[in-house]
């Protein structure tokens, strides 16, 4: 067997809504594969279910047969908490956790209830145990799992104007049960004997180039501040810049892992998907490539990234990214030569373009390492 490289990857939103997934996958899939530890975000549920939850544009189920594309592809874990993954109901979740246990993939986030939501993953990296929790912040406040109620794990953010929590809101302060869920949750992680804990958010402005909103870095703040090592998140489908607040790396945006599907497409038979499609052209002033036909998303999003970290005895965790380009129609891919450094000036732009900071890069033309400026 070869050697695992002692890192742990991560990936932005997986949606494979497609036939043939070891193939839109396979552009991805060695890095992740080497990784000791490869943790990905799966957005909507992997079932047969064919019930549409109220509340968002709901995501048609991706086959459950592409689990086992993900896991061969190179993930040992999942994060689940996000708008979509209670899209097919309690069928829906059912489907996805039991097909992600059948193929020995752990898993954070989503639940039958909010207790099985809130229960993290554990991984070994090392001889370190590592500990995982997932949260969806920005809604729909349907998908919220409760004591009785199947759905996601969640930190409530306060709004500025509208009545219920939904993906398009207007976000103003996170409430304070944020803190005393990340405090409570993290506290069991490491009583529970987690040497590294990680925190996957799913939160931002879908669609919206650079921007990191005042509530993401509060969320982000507060998760360090309860005991995170490493916070990570996906949503906006664009990627976003990084910081490291009291010395502890943040991403606040992974972008797309790897999103294929035909729910964003001209011609559905939803009538709420094909409203959304012209919608969201409008509320966010782009026009998709027609040659991505299977990831119409921001022009920018070909900028994507397969999130790193490794542990670093002096400093804890340092952090970098491997560059990925997606090819037409939607295929994620390792960047080469011009492409590569392309991809690579693009993310040196948001960090600073976001107001977090300032970031140096170390290109070993391999990963990317990204340290304090």
């Amino acid at each position: 067997m070869a050697m695992k490289n002692s890192h742990i990857c991560f990936t932005g939103d997986l949606v494979l809504d497609l036939p043939d997934a070891d193939y839109w996958l396979s552009g991805i899939s060695k890095v992740l594969s080497e990784a000791e530890l490869s943790i990905g975000h799966i957005e909507v549920p992997h079932t047969n279910a064919d019930s549409s939850l109220e509340g968002d544009v709901p995501a048609p189920g991706a086959p459950l047969e592409n689990i086992s594309a993900i896991r061969d592809a190179g993930f040992n874990c999942v994060t689940l908490a996000g708008n979509h993954i209670a899209d097919c109901g309690i069928k829906g979740i059912q489907d996805t956790i039991a097909a992600l246990d059948e193929h020995s993939l752990a898993h954070t986030g989503a639940g039958v209830n909010l207790p099985q939501a809130r229960s993290p993953a554990y991984q070994a990296f090392g001889t370190r145990k590592i500990g995982i929790l997932s949260y969806n912040c920005i809604g729909p406040q349907i998908a919220w799992a409760s004591e009785d109620r199947c759905g996601c794990a969640y930190l409530p953010v306060e709004l500025q104007r509208s009545e219920d929590v939904t993906p398009n809101s207007d976000f103003g302060k996170v409430a304070p049960e944020a803190r005393e869920i990340l405090q409570r949750d993290i506290q069991d992680l490491r009583e529970n004997g987690a040497d590294i804990v990680i925190v996957a958010l799913h939160k931002g402005r879908v669609h919206t180039p650079v921007i990191v909103q005042t509530y993401e870095r509060e969320l982000a703040h507060m998760s360090v501040d309860s005991g995170a090592d490493l916070v990570i998140s996906h949503h906006a489908h664009i990627l976003r810049g990084f910081e490291f607040y009291k010395s502890k790396p943040i991403f606040h945006g992974l972008g797309n892992g790897c999103v294929v599907t035909t729910a964003l497409s001209p011609g559905q038979d939803n009538a709420a998907r094909e409203a959304w499609v012209e919608r969201r052209k409008k509320m966010f002033g782009f026009e998709p490539d027609p040659d991505y036909t299977f990831a119409p998303f921001h022009p920018e999003a070909v900028n994507a990234m397969i999130g790193v970290a490794k542990h670093d005895n002096a400093e804890g965790l340092k952090i970098g990214f491997y560059p990925v380009f997606v090819e037409p129609p939607g295929r994620p891919v390792l960047a080469e030569g011009e492409t590569r450094q392309k991809v690579i000036d693009y993310i040196a732009t948001l960090t600073p373009g976001a107001g977090l900071g300032r970031v140096d890069f170390e290109d070993t033309g391999s990963v990317v390492w990204v340290t304090p400026a």
